[in-house]
């Protein structure tokens, strides 16, 4: 059986408890075992971390020690997937470049706060097989600053009412990568768990989660 490790908290705005309650709900249905923690010591101990197949940092704005990235690289570089949305991923540790690095992006803005918007998705993958190539949702639209060496798999554009010179921008919304022999994979929707109500989106996560996880 695939195990996964939830490690959930920071900014209480994102709701990490709640949101990892759920994929780890929805990760249990897919047929994975998941232990939640709330703490990002587990991190530290890269040889325990390669017992799992797949880790969720669920954080933001918080800080990570030396110890804790560096066995979470060491982890991901031996094979163990690695996934997460919105700022649980994309804005969990601010200072630490490495591991912004491994993530593939850094979220820098979200213009107008919560707005209607469009997902389309580019990209012919077993990821996102079937799921439809244009949905909207309401809520914030993150601006990133991406790897160019990620894998695209869905992208956003941008309108000009907050920032006049981001109008067109296109920044990509989930994508896909590898860091030594793991995967890794993230999805910038999911500032709440209301946005994974969307079945698109939820779906998004779920099926890069297990792509991840080599499921």
């Amino acid at each position: 059986m695939k195990k996964a490790l939830i490690t959930y908290g920071g900014w209480e705005g994102h709701q990490p408890r709640e949101t990892a309650e759920l994929f780890a709900a929805l990760l249990e249905e897919r047929g994975l075992q998941v232990r939640l923690y709330d703490t990002l010591a587990p991190l530290a101990d890269a040889e325990a971390l390669k017992l799992f197949d797949l880790i969720i940092p669920d954080w933001t704005m918080a800080k990570i020690g030396d110890h804790e990235i560096a066995g979470l690289k060491a982890a991901v570089e031996s094979g163990v997937g690695l996934a997460g949305w919105h700022g649980g991923l994309g804005d969990s540790f601010r200072e630490c470049v490495d591991y912004q690095f491994m993530v593939g992006g850094q979220w820098v803005a979200h213009p107008g706060g919560f707005i209607d918007h469009e997902i389309q998705i580019v990209a012919d993958d077993p990821i996102v097989d079937g799921l439809p190539r244009r949905f909207s949702l309401h809520s914030e639209q993150y601006y990133m600053h991406v790897d160019p060496s990620n894998e695209v798999l869905a992208v956003t554009t941008f309108g000009g009412e907050v920032h006049s010179w981001i109008e067109g921008a296109t920044i990509p919304v989930a994508w896909k990568r590898h860091w030594g022999r793991g995967r890794v994979f993230y999805c910038s929707i999911g500032h709440s768990v209301d946005d994974f109500n969307l079945e698109p989106a939820r779906e998004l996560v779920v099926r890069g989660m297990l792509w991840a996880a080599r499921a």
